[in-house]
């Protein structure tokens, strides 16, 4: 069957490889030469993601399910192997660095792994159609497993950033999946003990955190702090290039002041400080008409796997938006997530045009 495919998300996506190519460049100045070109790299990922959505609608979405466990489970194999052969940047062992200097994220493409797993998981457990209390227990402690597993693995890396994404991916799965509303009041209270559990550690025995979960969890709930109290060269300089920037920017390729991770976490304020108020508008814009576009499909369809792996994607989008643009301006913890589409990464561009390929399947079907 010849796929029609809707026009629509492409022009968001040429949208986002053009801002992501114009502020890449002007990071290039602040890039260490190491590093080698930025622009020519994303514009080298940005055709293999073009080629990769082409790839992705010619299999279907249809076969992609049919292997979700196979692809899971290869998933957290490399996960595992990461902690024995990742080479350590940052002291993170988070990627595999393969001949010709190629670095390959296994987290990136896990959190696809992991909504395709869901969806599967939630289709079973919607063909029951049995929501007793006693079976929407047992659905949400195997479900919580399934992303627990890799979540552990990612942790120890530690990549705490994708070890959020997994969760926000989950809990908003949960949330159409169907089960009662009344079990995220007990997840909520949960997750709040949690919190406060680490909290207390962290203000009363420092040293005991650190032994258990390492010097580097530690740095990042400090972090967490010194954003509480507007400290960190990071933010100081982020928030001068923004409020510093008018209604058109610097101008291009006039980052007026240098802050760390340019070209990644703080893309945004590249951009702004370039750009302007009037580029951002436009931008946040175009951003909240993607996501609209997202959330018009999945109410449009009425196949339950394509609406799950809608709405993890429209959780995980959602909250990686508004985490990175909220952390670059001070609304948000500084938490290293980058800003889909428009941050330089090969692993994660690639895993965002994966998705791409899925959606232009579902809207080539959406009436089915």
């Amino acid at each position: 069957m010849k796929i029609r495919v809707n026009k629509n998300i492409l022009w968001f996506v040429l949208f986002f490889f053009f801002v992501s190519l114009l502020s890449i460049y002007c990071t290039i100045s602040f890039t260490s030469n190491s590093l080698g070109n930025l622009f020519l790299k994303q514009f080298i990922w940005y055709i293999v993601g073009f080629i990769t959505i082409f790839i992705v609608v010619k299999i279907g979405n249809k076969n992609i399910f049919r292997y979700s466990i196979f692809f899971y489970l290869i998933g957290n194999f490399l996960l595992l192997l990461l902690l024995f052969f990742g080479t350590s940047i940052n002291n993170s062992k988070c990627w595999f660095i393969l001949p010709g200097g190629i670095s390959i994220q296994p987290s990136e493409f896990m959190k696809i792994f992991i909504m395709l797993v869901l969806s599967k998981i939630i289709v079973n457990f919607r063909k029951e159609n049995d929501y007793s209390l006693r079976n929407e227990f047992k659905f949400i402690i195997f479900s919580f497993l399934v992303v627990l597993i890799p979540a552990i693995l990612t942790f120890l890396q530690p990549d705490t950033g994708s070890v959020i994404i997994y969760f926000v991916i989950y809990f908003m799965m949960l949330f159409f999946s169907g089960i009662s509303l009344k079990w995220f009041l007990y997840l909520g209270f949960m997750f709040i003990f949690i919190i406060g559990i680490f909290v207390g550690i962290y203000f009363f025995n420092e040293s005991l955190l650190i032994s258990i979960f390492g010097t580097s969890f530690y740095y990042r709930i400090e972090r967490f702090f010194m954003w509480k109290n507007g400290i960190g060269m990071q933010l100081e300089n982020s928030l001068s290039a923004i409020g510093s920037s008018g209604l058109f920017g610097h101008g291009f390729n006039k980052t007026p002041i240098y802050f760390p991770e340019s070209s990644t976490d703080f893309i945004f304020a590249v951009y702004a400080s370039n750009f302007g108020f009037v580029a951002v508008c436009i931008f946040l814009l175009v951003l909240v008409g993607f996501d609209f576009y997202i959330l018009k499909l999945m109410k449009e369809i009425s196949i339950v796997e394509n609406k799950m792996i809608l709405s993890g994607i429209l959780g995980m989008l959602l909250f990686q938006q508004i985490q990175n643009i909220g952390m670059t301006i001070g609304l948000l913890p500084i938490t290293g997530i980058t800003l889909p589409f428009i941050s330089y990464g090969g692993s994660s561009l690639i895993s965002y045009m994966f998705i791409i390929g899925m959606v232009i399947n579902i809207a080539s079907f959406r009436r089915i």
